[in-house]
């Protein structure tokens, strides 16, 4: 069965069964733009020559696949060995499954750092297939740097104390820079029994953002039961034993990271083993 959509102006577009459906719309496209085109030559699928006046001549070869992949793409850059331009052509369908069918941008942004073109071609119920180029063969980068991310990135990068995450991990959420420092704040809140003014949890926690951390609770772990008080409430201890292994860097002592996690109820606990915990050292604030 066709797959169909509806274009801006009314236009039902079906969904191709055969990547030779595409021959004809790009073939016409070029012979409409004065070149001489030949299919299946020496293994590529479309092959288009225009002889300039100067008797010269422009090569452009295309290889046609119904859905942008990378053996599309590995396809592309080895015809780029029989000539410099090359254009890869997909059909262009929104019912298509997989989100990579409905990036051109960013498929097009490839093709333009490989130094190959891209089109695509959407065939409608009612009228004749619409080409569209989308990148040229040669053409320059249209995305270039993106400097203030990147200074986000370094910033991001330099107020963690540590490599707290695993690449590719969706086991739990991720220790960013504003994470480990409401932890730090949540550690702190543990070691002092439970309840302390900003003051002192800026102070043991070693983070000059504690203030606002403790008033904007984003994740839920602070309580707020009297004016200059913050309490650590149940969510922030189950933090702290969700992210445990990240709090025996900043507690060596095991009574202090007992009670940080949250299996000692109360300060006196740990008072054995020391009374007046050191301060974490300072992290880089973000």
């Amino acid at each position: 069965m066709e797959t169909e959509r509806t274009d801006r102006k009314g236009a039902t577009a079906v969904a191709v069964r055969h990547e030779t459906e595409l021959y004809a719309p790009v073939r016409a496209f070029f012979e409409a733009r004065g070149y001489e085109v030949k299919s299946e030559v020496l293994h590529c699928d479309l092959v288009a020559v225009r002889r300039n006046g100067d008797g010269g001549e422009e090569t452009v070869i295309v290889e046609l696949k119904r859905t942008f992949n990378l053996e599309l793409l590995l396809q592309g850059i080895e015809r780029q060995r029989l000539s410099a331009q090359v254009v890869l052509a997909v059909e262009r369908n929104r019912k298509k499954s997989g989100a990579v069918n409905q990036r051109f941008g960013d498929l097009a942004e490839l093709c333009r750092r490989l130094g190959l073109g891209l089109m695509t071609v959407t065939f409608f119920r009612t009228k004749a297939p619409l080409v569209e180029w989308i990148a040229e063969p040669g053409e320059p980068l249209l995305r270039g740097m993106r400097r203030k991310r990147r200074e986000r990135l370094m910033a991001e990068f330099a107020a963690r104390s540590g490599d707290y995450n695993v690449g590719g991990s969706t086991q739990r959420k991720l220790v960013t820079a504003y994470r480990e420092q409401a932890l730090r704040c949540a550690w702190a809140l543990a070691a002092e029994g439970g309840e302390a003014p900003p003051r002192r949890v800026r102070e043991r926690a070693g983070c000059a953002r504690a203030g606002e951390i403790l008033r904007d609770n984003h994740y839920g772990w602070f309580e707020h039961p009297a004016k200059g008080v913050y309490r650590l409430a149940e969510e922030g201890r189950k933090a702290l034993r969700e992210y445990a292994d990240i709090l025996k860097a900043w507690a060596p002592d095991a009574a202090e990271f007992a009670l940080a996690a949250g299996t000692v109820p109360d300060a006196e606990a740990a008072s054995g083993a020391k009374t007046a915990p050191a301060a974490v050292p300072r992290p880089a604030d973000a």
